[in-house]
């Protein structure tokens, strides 16, 4: 009966950074009586268990979707957002992860295509920034194919709702429940006052064409410069038919998370004392 509760899992772990290696390590001890960890996704992983910040879960989340393959994140960093676990609560809490259906939010991701180029997928946002020598960039924005105003300033982003917690809500944009099949695009220190972020149906196709660049103006994807982007180049944006699936720890909800990592609503001076 041991053998039939344990599940496949993969993971993935940096093993030359000592911080992470002592988490590897941890997990492999305190999981021993529920999984059997695996070395490659093609020996059949039923989930995967990746170690890290949220650069590092970005990175391996997206190669998951496309082998549907279920996230468990655990933090190894200082804020880590995507982790819903730490070492210990992934061992306090296994039971429930692994050998009983897991909570599981199906994380909406965009698909970013360049001109011509393949697509790409983004789990957080894509956006397109102004570049040195940072003079006002103009973008030429249709949505579902209706032309809508030119956005002009320093650039606009262009969010999943799981990404709204990330660079979206430092330009000003809003908050958005991940659950929900929307996405948000906000532009970044626009010239306008009128011009505001907007929520859109998960269903919605964008496109952006470059009006006006600077020589350093980039398509930036999940924080990484994706490329150069020119005068007459356009970007269009839609939801993936991927999806990501997160493990959620049973003991946390989305919304404590946010009061707990971004001392949501918290007083001034707390949230000084926490930076």
């Amino acid at each position: 009966m041991l053998g039939m509760a344990h599940r496949r899992i993969l993971l993935l772990a940096d093993r030359t950074q000592p911080a992470i290696d002592n988490i590897a390590n941890a997990l492999e001890d305190g999981l021993a009586d529920v999984v059997t960890f695996l070395e490659s996704e093609n020996d059949g992983a039923e989930m995967a268990v990746a170690i890290g910040g949220d650069g590092t879960l970005i990175k391996h989340g997206r190669a998951l979707a496309q082998q549907k393959i279920p996230l468990v994140g655990v933090n190894s960093g200082r804020l880590g957002f995507l982790a819903r676990f730490d070492s210990d609560s992934l061992i306090e809490y296994r039971q429930a992860v692994f050998t009983k259906p897991a909570r599981i939010l199906d994380s909406m991701l965009l698909e970013i295509t360049v001109d011509d180029d393949q697509p790409t997928i983004a789990m957080n946002e894509a956006m397109i920034a102004a570049g040195a020598p940072f003079r006002l960039l103009e973008l030429g924005l249709t949505i579902d194919g209706v032309p809508a105003p030119t956005l002009r300033g320093d650039g606009v982003i262009i969010a999943t709702p799981t990404g709204s917690t990330a660079h979206n809500v430092s330009a000003g944009g809003p908050i958005v429940d991940p659950s929900t099949n929307t996405f948000i695009l906000t532009p970044i220190a626009a010239h306008s006052l009128a011009v505001r972020p907007i929520v859109l149906d998960g269903k919605a196709n964008i496109s952006l064409e470059v009006l006006q660049a600077n020589e350093g103006t980039s398509l930036v994807i999940d924080g990484q410069v994706h490329c150069t982007m020119k005068v007459g180049m356009k970007m269009r944006v839609q939801q993936s038919e991927h999806t990501l699936s997160i493990v959620q720890n049973p003991a946390c909800s989305y919304w404590k998370t946010l009061v707990d990592k971004l001392h949501w609503a918290a007083h001034p001076e707390l949230q000084e004392k926490n930076q």
